[in-house]
């Protein structure tokens, strides 16, 4: 039952617990952290909406451990993996806040880190590691972790630590989704604090005073030194009113752009339509004023299951099976996302899809009654087809034949006869 395997890969995990990491070692690769402080891009709402969504979506699907039975995967309840997996994976989070926090270091850091810790051979817990503090030699293949805050440090191999990786050039280390987005990132803060400098400041212009075509009269040799004064007390003036006059034969040039010039609006809505590119998100779901119905909502919402959401998920089950599985047993054991919360619908809708699994086979009642966690009843466990489907190798017969028409005048004629 792979116990062996299991056996040495915790023999390994206590001897190199014992290693105490060199200084070098000890500098993880922390990647593009500026971008991903509280002060950063998570500011911008369209990358915290984006982060937000991603991230509670995976967590919010049940994980589960399955086990082949019978030819068919089934649950398997009775294994410690069932409990870390979909209750609590150590003790300092529930399995929601672990997925949850897992997802949020791909999108953030490009990287995420799970160390199975094992106790007598079995998995004891699981550990998400903490942003920054694992490093990892490429050239070599092994990951130095100094989570002090978890208690894990020491030197692990490939085949002993989880790693969950964004998007990958050279194929061993993850890539920050921001690292790509920084332009745009860049120009969404930028317009984010322009707003916030033209509310505060009542969208006061700014522009040069300037002598205009005839001479102006009252300065002299001293004209520089006085339009400089000249210059002061009016900008001082501007922010105290809106419209100052300017004494003498002076002009006022503004040099500064209103917000239409700017096409201000234009240009944010730009940048949450590029942020939801790099994410792969549909405006839509970051709330993005944008032409939206019934039927292109259901379609948004599929594209983002199939084309965002379901990646990440296989991702995430590939490696567990890669890792926590041995290779004798990968046939029959797999970790799988229970993703039937993800086609969430209507009542109307539901009913449907419902009475069609029923009328092809592929649900009994008592399985559907599971699903809407309803107590079982005598015969439920019957599967049903429906009538107009037959077999098509199977003879035609006909069941029944149409009586044939009679000529009711006829018959009353002969009746009077």
């Amino acid at each position: 039952m792979g116990l062996i395997s299991t056996f040495v890969k915790w023999i390994r995990r206590e001897s190199s617990g014992k290693a105490e990491p060199t200084a070098e070692q000890r500098q993880p690769r922390t990647g593009y952290t500026w971008l991903t402080s509280e002060h950063g891009a998570l500011c911008i709402s369209s990358v915290f909406r984006c982060v937000k969504l991603l991230s509670e979506s995976v967590a919010n699907l049940p994980m589960q451990y399955m086990r082949q039975r019978n030819g068919i995967f089934v649950e398997d309840i009775s294994n410690r993996l069932h409990y870390l997996l979909t209750v609590q994976p150590n003790p300092a989070q529930s399995s929601f806040d672990f997925w949850k926090q897992a997802v949020q270091n791909v999108l953030l850091d490009g990287n995420a880190y799970i160390v199975p810790v094992y106790y007598m051979g079995d998995i004891n817990v699981l550990v998400l590691c903490g942003r920054g503090t694992v490093g990892h030699d490429i050239a070599q293949d092994v990951y130095t972790v100094c989570d002090y805050v978890n208690g894990i440090n020491g030197v692990f191999h490939e085949n002993e630590i989880i790693h969950l990786k964004g998007f990958t050039i050279d194929g061993k280390h993850g890539l920050s989704v921001l690292s790509y987005a920084r332009l745009t990132t860049t120009i969404a803060s930028t317009g984010d604090r322009e707003t916030l400098n033209r509310f505060e400041t009542g969208g006061n212009v700014r522009g040069l005073i300037g002598k205009s075509t005839s001479a102006v009269q009252g300065f002299g040799e001293y004209q520089t030194e006085q339009l400089q004064k000249l210059a002061a007390d009016t900008s001082i003036r501007i922010q105290e009113q809106p419209i100052v006059a300017v004494p003498g034969d002076v002009d006022f040039k503004q040099f500064s752009l209103s917000s239409t010039d700017m096409q201000f609006l234009e240009s944010r809505k730009f940048g949450v339509r590029e942020i939801c590119r790099f994410f792969g998100v549909h405006p839509s779901f970051v709330f993005d004023d944008t032409s939206n119905n019934y039927k292109s909502a259901e379609m948004a919402n599929v594209a983002f299951l199939s084309n965002t959401l379901n990646p990440i998920l296989r991702q995430i089950e590939c490696e567990l099976h890669r890792k926590l599985v041995p290779h004798s047993l990968c046939c029959k054991y797999k970790f799988q996302f229970n993703r039937f919360g993800l086609y969430a619908c209507d009542l109307e809708s539901k009913a449907k899809y419902q009475a069609q699994m029923l009328a092809t086979g592929l649900y009994t009642v008592n399985e559907l009654r599971r699903l809407e966690n309803r107590p079982a009843i005598d015969g439920g466990d019957r599967a049903f087809i429906s009538a107009n489907l037959k077999g098509i190798d199977e003879p035609f017969t006909q069941t029944a034949t149409m009586p044939e028409k009679t000529d009711d005048k006829t018959d009353g004629k002969e009746g009077e006869n």
